[in-house]
């Protein structure tokens, strides 16, 4: 998702305000929530990105949803921001909330590329590897490829390891190509 500099500014004004108040925790599992709920809902986002429902009904809307479901904080937080007319980034703000968050524990994501699914060993395994590589705590999802034929590719933010049986087959026919042409 493309979160805009506006989003990441009220998603780091959230964090520090939640650091301050010592309630970290409790406002990443109120963001988590809220994320969630955008996105198992297409109709909430198109609501609140429309230009044609004023933003007081908007207000009443996210009230009716996360009153009582998430802290004071966040809940005044999202009032606050559909009050300013940015209702339309919630989705956005979300987001980059999760992504500082992460940032300030020190988590990072990866993604692996495999050829079939790993059990929970491997993927346990995988996980440690990568930790012990990085020195953070690493989320990891899987991606199933089956045209790799073998191995893994990891995927850390513009960083590839590709590891796979297919990428290594190019590379082999790379050699015998070139050496046959030379």
């Amino acid at each position: 998702m493309l979160v805009s500099k506006a989003a990441r500014r009220y998603a780091t004004a959230l964090l520090e305000l939640a650091k301050e108040q010592h309630v970290l925790d409790r406002t990443l599992e109120d963001i988590l929530l809220i994320k969630r709920t955008i996105e198992e809902s297409r109709d909430l986002l198109v609501f609140l990105r429309s230009p044609v429902i004023k933003p007081h009904i908007k207000v009443a809307a996210l009230n009716a949803i996360f009153e009582g479901k998430v802290s004071e904080l966040v809940h005044k937080y999202i009032t606050l921001i559909a009050r300013k007319n940015r209702e339309n980034m919630l989705d956005q703000i979300v987001a980059a909330f999760v992504e500082k968050y992460n940032e300030h524990a020190g988590i990072i994501s990866a993604e692996v590329f495999v050829a079939k699914e790993l059990d929970d060993k491997q993927l346990a395994d995988v996980k440690k590897k990568l930790e012990e590589i990085t020195n953070k705590t690493v989320n990891i999802s899987t991606i199933v490829q089956e045209g790799l034929r073998g191995g893994m590719a990891v995927k850390i933010d513009d960083t590839v390891i590709n590891a796979t049986v297919k990428y290594k087959l190019e590379q082999l026919e790379d050699v015998f190509l070139s050496a046959a042409a030379g």
